[in-house]
């Protein structure tokens, strides 16, 4: 049974590690460079990560109910490997219920993002949102990748 819980712990951080990675560096610029306005590609890129981050919630939440399952410790929520995983959680939730509804808010204020001017206090506001989105969705990479390296090490012990 131990191994089963363990093998999910794995797949929770895998299918959520993987899935940011693909949309980072497959989906996002691959919109921006097939679909012909940059506005429809930014409505595309934000659909997708909406959808990355509820799976996130879902395999972050998945992740710590199996940990407590196999260790069956409530310290085991204060490991480095729980605590990275945590810490994605709160970066995701930041990103899908304060930044890009806030965005999506600026967007359908512009109606188009690519003809706004770029010093246009709306346009100002949104890059701004946007360049704390990739930071936010950095940090959760790594965390990941650091949960996943922890989670392995603690699995050689």
């Amino acid at each position: 049974m131990s191994t089963l819980l363990r093998t999910l712990e794995f797949l929770c951080l895998s299918l959520w590690l993987g899935g940011g990675v693909f949309l980072s560096f497959v989906v996002a610029p691959g919109a921006f460079s097939v679909l012909a306005a940059r506005d429809q590609a930014g409505a595309l890129v934000g659909y997708a990560l909406s959808r990355l981050h509820l799976i996130g919630l879902v395999c972050g939440f998945v992740f710590l109910v199996v940990r407590w399952l196999r260790t069956r410790a409530f310290e085991s929520f204060f490991s480095p490997v729980a605590l990275a995983v945590v810490l994605m959680i709160a970066l995701t939730a930041a990103s899908q219920f304060h930044v890009s509804p806030r965005m999506a808010e600026l967007r359908n204020r512009m109606s188009s993002i690519q003809n706004t001017p770029a010093e246009h206090p709306l346009r100002v506001e949104f890059d701004r949102l946007h360049r704390l989105s990739v930071g936010l969705e950095s940090g959760v990479l790594l965390a990941g990748l650091a949960a996943l390296i922890l989670l392995a090490r603690e699995s050689s012990h």
